[in-house]
């Protein structure tokens, strides 16, 4: 085989498309992954990792690519990121008050997605359709925008009492989740709601919350040539090459011939892409 590219891998690059295009993030290239797909691929980690941040060598990563000092001072790895509920911005506390400014203090959607069943999810407006398609939907509909992650993150906690707020990766491998009637969904989540709405638009203002009318559903297919019957995981830190035909790929991960790789989980690990 002969080596495409050698880097410190970030997570896939995608492009809504029909279907999604991908690339992967290696080093200063970014190499297109559709046309590899149906060919067999090497992937091969050297034993280094460096954080995704600040580049220093570590022996583990966190949080996706983090060192442990990373790890611990940056706001983007506070546990508020997973919780956005718990925000505390507005108190003063934020580990980095610029960068919540700059990435939590804007626009954010609340929507619902499809993709191993209904959920729904929080996203900056700006990360619209990306973070459909890293979660592996098939379709996704933005409900409500906000003007904060706070906000968002109560909305969110609020939904979840009548959806759920998780993907369930080994189902949305497995193929293409049964279509939804997304308007309806959201209509009736927005009217069963309705009233706890109302109080959050009473909390943060009335300005603060807008209802999303009259928007299409995006519906969003995957470069997969055939879903796996079962689902075996890859792990770089017990195997460090994978070498299989590549049948597809869809959200963060690469579905090979004998097995799935989610790439964003290492993030910073030094890697050789060949074919």
């Amino acid at each position: 085989m002969k080596a495409i590219a050698e880097g410190t891998l970030r997570k896939m690059k995608s492009r809504l498309e029909q279907p999604v295009g991908y690339k992967i993030p290696l080093g200063e290239a970014d190499i297109p992954l559709n046309p590899l797909i149906k060919k067999k691929i090497k992937l091969e980690h050297s034993g280094n990792i460096f954080c995704v941040h600040c580049g220093r060598k570590t022996n583990k990563s966190f949080n996706q690519g983090y060192c442990y000092p990373c790890f611990q001072k940056l706001a983007q790895c506070d546990s508020c990121i997973i919780h956005p509920e718990k925000c505390h911005f507005d108190q003063g506390t934020c580990r980095e008050p610029a960068w919540g400014e700059k990435y939590c203090m804007q626009d954010h959607i609340v929507y619902l997605a499809n993709s191993s069943g209904l959920k729904v999810g929080i996203t900056r407006a700006t990360q619209v359709p990306t973070r459909w398609i890293d979660q592996g939907a098939t379709q996704a509909l933005a409900v409500i925008r906000v003007r904060s992650r706070l906000q968002s993150g109560a909305l969110e906690v609020m939904f979840k009492q009548h959806v759920a707020d998780k993907t369930n990766w080994r189902d949305m491998l497995k193929g293409d989740a049964k279509p939804l009637d997304m308007i309806a969904e959201s209509k009736r989540l927005v009217e069963e709601c309705e009233a706890e709405i109302k109080e959050l638009e009473d909390q943060f203002g009335f300005f603060a919350i807008s209802v999303l009318n009259g928007i299409d559903p995006v519906e969003i297919k995957y470069p997969v040539t055939s879903y796996p019957e079962k689902i075996a995981s890859f792990n770089f830190d017990k195997d460090p090459k994978i070498e299989a035909k590549l049948l597809g790929i869809k959200g963060q991960y690469l579905i090979f011939d004998g097995g799935v790789i989610n790439l964003r989980r290492f993030s910073g690990y030094e890697i050789k892409l060949s074919h």
